[in-house]
């Protein structure tokens, strides 16, 4: 099940929230969301429940023997033993034939890889207990004694298959202790209603239009063409990313969950070290303190900093799929940032607007090399940008495509600006404060309006992509 679907926002969401709150006791409250989250993940394969389940019970028992063994030298069995079972966890659902394929090629073998169907977020739920179990080890938290406390934080719904990644350190006090409020709640399916449209309204006709031209014949393929594919694919990955975690922080909050946010403006930025600030953020802190950090950041020389920092960013790749191009991305942005740090970036200070051009321009170019994964048909499709592959430079059609959704492009490129903080700042301290009716008012008005637009676009439309299922 995904959130942008139709039994989910007509049957499971309803349901769960009626439920919740129909119960006052917090424990029955807890089940009642291990259960749902349970009947969620199961709802498309199953079977996956139980490697769940193994991955939740071996690193609830690690973090109980880390705090058993604190300071023995013992301790570090249960750390050693979370990274490696999840991480074989990982090897063995995610990169298997990847791993197969590789080792092939290298001894001239023709072994054949066992074939399974990927467990929806297993990257996800594998990297928050693998966190866990550090924190544990670190002394930044105390072990959970509760089976079904330890349960619901892997298994929480809100970003089971499509995150943010939520460590266990930043919801461990509402496990056990939150409390819910009116005014969380309204926020909160405010959220949810803003990131289902961002994904139906924006991410899907990107996806569409993106697909029309990144998936086509590249040899009738114009210039002006492949610019505008990967332009919308850039912006269907964003609204995309981006419209799942606001879905996800909402719905954390309507039953007293505050989740980190995720996205904060990326294509804004104006560095590459900038923009991985602002776009999933919670993957790039889990590498910057779990990684980079521990291997020892920038703190033992100029040589080592960039041996760290192209070893989290070749990770950083392949975390996002089991194929070279996407390790070929990741070090792209290894790449980019190794430069800011040697000079671009005392250029980029002195000439910020600089710094958002050739920031923009930088990111265009990287996804495509995270969405082509046939290294001959990158290539052919970069020659046609740059102009070099004899394609027609411009086409007719795409003239009448940009005028039919000129609408759509222009909301698309304000939405990607920071507008909305800026009203809703406006909204909260005036509206709220002088006319507090008027504000819930407006607050329902906008929910029923982008709720309702977002429903009529997944009746209407079968295109509805869950590009996480590579995650």
């Amino acid at each position: 099940m995904v959130f942008a679907s139709l039994p989910f926002l007509t049957i499971f969401l309803p349901l769960q929230l009626v439920l919740y709150y129909a119960l006052g006791n917090k424990t029955y409250r807890n089940i009642l969301l291990i259960l749902f989250s349970l009947l969620f993940y199961a709802w498309g394969e199953p079977i996956w429940i139980v490697l769940l389940f193994i991955s939740s019970a071996i690193d609830f028992c690690n973090g109980l023997w880390i705090e058993r063994f604190r300071g023995t030298g013992w301790d570090k069995l249960g750390l050693v033993s979370s990274v490696i079972m999840n991480l074989s966890l990982l090897a063995a659902f995610k990169y298997n034939v990847f791993i197969y394929e590789n080792v092939n090629f290298l001894f001239s073998l023709n072994m054949k890889a066992p074939i399974y169907d990927l467990p929806i977020g297993i990257s996800f739920y594998t990297f928050q207990t693998i966190s866990y179990s550090i924190d544990v080890y670190r002394g930044e938290v105390k072990a959970q004694r509760d089976p079904f406390r330890f349960l619901l934080f892997v298994s929480l719904f809100h970003q089971l298959v499509a995150g943010p990644i939520v460590r266990y350190s930043h919801i461990a006090h509402e496990i056990n202790e939150r409390k819910e409020n009116a005014y969380d709640i309204s926020q909160g399916i405010l959220r949810f209603c803003i990131g289902l449209f961002k994904k139906v309204f924006i991410a899907n006709t990107a996806g569409q239009l993106a697909a029309s031209y990144l998936d086509a014949d590249l040899s009738t393929l114009s210039m002006g063409e492949a610019w505008f594919g990967i332009i919308m694919f850039s912006i269907q990955i964003y609204f995309d990313f981006s419209g799942y975690s606001d879905m996800a922080i909402g719905l954390g909050r309507t039953v007293g969950f505050h989740y980190f946010e995720n996205f904060n403006y990326p294509y804004i930025a104006k560095s590459a070290t900038d923009f991985w600030r602002r776009w999933h953020i919670s993957l790039g802190t889990f590498f910057r303190d779990y990684v980079y950090i521990p291997m020892g950041g920038n703190k033992k020389g100029q040589l080592r900093a960039y041996f760290n920092l192209f070893v989290v960013w070749a990770l950083t790749g392949l975390w996002h799929g089991a194929s070279w191009n996407f390790v070929l991305w990741g070090l792209y942005f290894g790449i980019l940032i190794m430069i800011e740090r040697l000079f671009l970036s005392r250029i980029i200070k002195a000439a910020p607007l600089f710094g958002h051009i050739y920031l923009l321009l930088a990111v265009i170019f990287g996804w495509t090399l995270f969405y082509f994964v046939n290294t001959e048909r990158l290539l052919h499709f970069l020659s046609i940008m740059v102009g070099v592959s004899g394609n027609a430079l411009w086409s007719f059609k795409l003239n009448l495509l940009l005028q039919k959704h000129v609408f759509w492009l222009l909301l698309t490129v304000l939405l990607c600006l920071p507008i909305y903080p800026i009203f809703a700042k406006w909204f909260e301290t005036i509206v709220r404060e002088r006319a507090p009716l008027l504000y819930f008012i407006a607050l329902v008005i906008i929910q029923i309006v982008l709720l309702f637009l977002s429903i009529t676009l997944l009746v209407g439309d079968s295109y509805n992509p869950f590009i996480y299922y590579r995650f």
